[in-house]
């Protein structure tokens, strides 16, 4: 089974999609595959589909959703092309009541082994976070892009999300967010600030608040002589935290401040070489786990 979420949900089993048009098939087929080779309670599926509580008649809705699924599932290991063998063993081994699993109070999505974007997103980020801390920047700089490379877009982009996975949609940007974080410091330790600028402008306009993209900048900015608009970074993170959160910059972020002032202001110190705090300089990683930083 092929299955990936970091974007549109797509599901393929066989080679062949049993991704559900419906609306409420492709919530529980979405909240399966969030924890693939888990069993789902019950609970937690009528939960997801009807937040507001179980309407009369839910389990057998329910359980109709899930006859849907295995519907395409079944079709799928008809119409597929993988693997290449057709032997009676992998007929008997692969059917959708053993891919699709009813197990005591609930549900298993098995994925056979098969791939998913989460988990190789989460394997590359972890040899990434590793590289990190053990100083070597492009092996870091490397896998952290490739964690990235992964996604296509917003987590379940196209699904109705409940409760269940809003909370999942949550931590997945987390964790994109802290990736995305120690790849930016990695290409800064590697002296790729110029070639970061633009990436940076897009990314602070997107995320408006978020403290650690716009120390980057302003550090990005610095390097490459740009005082003014370093400090314009600054005051326009200061407005957009105060707008959401009546809150300043951190006391990290004002340091940050004050030194680029200072290098503005001496002009004997070369801009190439500016001094910046050693909290943002990015030849000392700062290892965050994903998932822990928004």
């Amino acid at each position: 089974m092929d299955v990936r979420i970091l974007g549109g949900l797509s599901v393929r089993e066989n080679g062949v999609s049993i991704t559900p048009t419906a609306a409420a098939p492709r919530q529980l087929l979405a909240l399966l595959t969030a924890s693939a080779d888990q069993v789902v309670p019950v609970t937690v599926l009528t939960e997801e589909l009807w937040p507001s509580g179980a309407p009369r008649g839910a389990r057998g809705e329910l359980q109709a959703h899930i006859a849907e699924l295995r519907a395409l599932i079944t079709a799928a290991l008809l119409r597929g092309t993988e693997p290449a063998e057709t032997d009676s063993d992998w007929s008997d081994r692969r059917t959708a009541d053993a891919i699709l699993v009813s197990q005591p109070g609930g549900y298993r999505l098995d994925t056979g082994g098969g791939a998913h974007d989460v988990w190789q997103f989460e394997r590359a980020a972890g040899a990434g976070y590793r590289a990190m801390e053990a100083g070597d920047l492009p092996r870091a700089a490397l896998r952290l892009g490739e964690a990235l490379a992964l996604w296509r877009g917003e987590p379940y982009a196209g699904v109705a999300a409940g409760p269940r996975l809003r909370r999942e949609i949550e931590r997945l940007e987390t964790s994109r967010l802290s990736v995305l974080d120690q790849w930016v410091e990695a290409q800064l330790g590697l002296g790729r600030h110029a070639d970061l600028v633009s990436e940076l402008s897009g990314l602070v306009a997107r995320y408006r608040t978020n403290e650690p993209l716009h120390a980057h900048y302003m550090v990005a900015l610095l390097r490459c002589g740009q005082h003014d608009e370093a400090l314009t970074v600054f005051e326009r993170l200061r407005v957009a935290l105060k707008g959401e959160s009546g809150m300043e910059p951190s006391a990290r972020l004002h340091r940050l401040q004050r030194s680029v002032l200072t290098v503005r202001n001496t002009v004997a110190r070369p801009v190439y070489a500016p001094r910046v705090p050693s909290q943002y300089d990015p030849a000392r990683s700062r290892l965050v786990p994903a998932g822990s930083v928004g």
